[in-house]
């Protein structure tokens, strides 16, 4: 069985994209828009509900809720290194949003 970094952080991003970071300091962005056609993952379609995603307290993946999580080992293997030009301007747009929710 292969042992796949924990997850340490995750942030919801425009676009149905998730910013995750790992223990071993990696970055990568995963991009959730393909589940969207799974029933499973429907709820999803909320920006309310995906903006929700949490770390798993012990760094087995990202949850959402009971019935909705990703698991460390598919974020790790789907995911894309996060470049940290990309990753600031994602950053910076969610700060702003914060700040003017309804923009």
């Amino acid at each position: 069985m292969d042992k796949y970094p924990k997850v340490t952080q995750v942030r919801a991003l425009p676009g149905r994209k998730l910013l995750v970071q790992f223990d071993n300091g990696l970055t990568k962005t995963y991009d959730c828009t393909p589940l969207l056609g799974h029933e499973a993952f429907q709820p999803l379609r909320d920006d309310a509900v995906f903006r929700a995603v949490l770390a798993d307290d012990h760094g087995y993946g990202v949850i959402w809720n009971d019935a909705m999580d990703l698991a460390e080992s598919e974020l790790w293997l789907n995911g894309t290194v996060a470049s940290p030009d990309r990753e600031d301007r994602a950053v910076d747009t969610l700060a702003a949003r914060d700040r003017n929710p309804d923009r």
